[in-house]
């Protein structure tokens, strides 16, 4: 590629780029989650587009700058539209465009919502695999069963190979019974109990993700839950102030989850303060913090979900496309320089 070109790589593409890499990717979201904790980023909040008539749909801006040994710079344009499904469109749509750190030109646009769903899963894994430390194989419940929690039961059984049957919840129980199967095909014969409300997947699962469309808290007591399980509260809106206030909580980045009416947001709009989140996931992962408040507490991690995993593991699509020659090259995208141009 030429300095005025543009690489293109789509969704399928990316797709075939990034299977079977699971563990590669959950070392890029650690190096990643790392690299901020040092400093080593530039991080802005990200940007909501909503819509005065349609509360469920929006669009969000994620620009981030991360430095360090995966050097990327870029940003995420990733769509929400909860009524696709109803149309057989997936829920959510992406793009990530990667910028040169040296000059800032664009160099390469990236189907993002594999992307997205990749290091969403890949942050989950990585905190499941931090702060489950009983030292048994455990049980997975997912409540949500749509492509990010199909995703995440990837990246879990390969770090727990011998995973037992799955718990699985939705408001769609038609869906929730063509998840279990889809899961069944891909896990090599898993069955998944297709339980009929919340509550179930609670008390029989000790990892448990929350991955909905949920705009406010629908679950307010989590006594259910078994001594030393883990929440990975992916969809952030799911948990009630008061189930907050009771588990040891754990964050991605404390400034960006307490905004935009996340369930850690409203605890801290209740209490007045932030004490209650004990750490985030890279203090745990650099030593600065031990992995659980205590061996019976229910931990729980909310990942804002930071843009600059977007990026980290778009460069890492990026690199491996030009490798492998995958996508599709624009050439000269750029205009010719203006010095250089026609008077």
């Amino acid at each position: 590629m030429l300095n005025n070109d543009l690489l293109i790589v789509k969704g399928n593409e990316v797709a075939a780029l990034l299977a079977g890499r699971e563990r590669e990717l959950i070392n890029q979201v650690r190096i990643a989650y790392e690299e901020h904790a040092c400093g080593g980023s530039s991080l802005p909040l990200s940007t909501f587009l909503h819509f005065p008539d349609r509360p469920r749909d929006r669009i969000i801006a994620l620009p981030a700058y991360l430095g360090g040994a995966c050097e990327s710079v870029g940003i995420k344009w990733v769509a929400s539209f909860p009524d696709n499904l109803t149309a057989g469109l997936d829920r959510a749509s992406a793009v990530v465009i990667l910028n040169s750190p040296q000059t800032g030109r664009p160099k390469v646009v990236l189907e993002g919502s594999v992307i997205n769903a990749k290091r969403t899963a890949a942050s989950a894994a990585l905190a499941a695999q931090s702060l489950f430390t009983s030292g048994q194989i455990p049980r997975l419940g997912l409540i949500g069963c749509g492509l990010i929690n199909f995703e995440i039961a990837r990246f879990l059984t390969v770090l727990w190979p011998d995973f037992g049957d799955l718990v699985v919840y939705d408001l769609d129980l038609t869906r929730a019974e063509q998840f279990a199967r889809k899961c069944k095909d891909l896990f090599g014969g898993v069955e998944s109990e297709v339980a009929l409300d919340v509550t179930t997947v609670l008390s029989r699962a000790t990892i448990i993700s929350l991955a909905t469309t949920a705009l406010r808290p629908h679950i307010f007591d989590l006594s259910n839950c078994a001594p030393g399980s883990v929440i990975l509260h992916i969809s952030l809106r799911d948990l009630a102030p008061q189930a907050i206030l009771l588990v040891d909580n754990i964050v991605d980045d404390v400034d960006h989850l307490c905004r935009a009416q996340t369930s850690v947001h409203l605890t801290e709009q209740q209490v007045g303060h932030r004490g209650f989140i004990r750490c985030t996931l890279a203090d745990i992962l650099r030593g600065t913090a031990p992995a659980r408040r205590d061996n019976n507490s229910l931990a729980v991690f909310s990942p804002f979900g930071l843009g600059i995993l977007d990026i980290a593991v778009g460069q890492l699509v990026y690199e491996s496309a030009l490798k492998e020659s995958i996508g599709t090259i624009i050439d000269s995208f750029m205009p010719t320089p203006w010095a250089l141009g026609p008077l």
